[in-house]
């Protein structure tokens, strides 16, 4: 990851980075790419901040219990490297 340090004069950024300030953003382009954008600030509120997702929760409790599993041989031998 890169770290890419932002001007004072950059108006349009640093509102946007204010606004991320108080909560994390999604930034949509015009071409439909999503990315997040989240202060790095505690690693406990963000530990928070995810489990109140509660799509992703949703999703990650889903994940567990579902029973198919595919060990590592299982994946060498259909990708031929054993």
């Amino acid at each position: 990851m890169r770290t890419i340090d932002v001007s004072k004069r950059s108006q349009v950024l640093n509102d946007v980075l204010r606004q991320a300030r108080l909560e994390n953003l999604i930034l949509r382009t015009a071409d439909g790419t999503e990315f997040v954008l989240a202060e790095i600030d505690d690693f406990d509120r963000e530990i928070d901040v995810t489990r109140k997702n509660k799509a992703l929760m949703k999703f990650l409790d889903a994940r567990a219990r579902d029973s198919k599993r595919v060990t590592v041989d299982q994946v060498r031998r259909r990708l031929g490297l054993k």
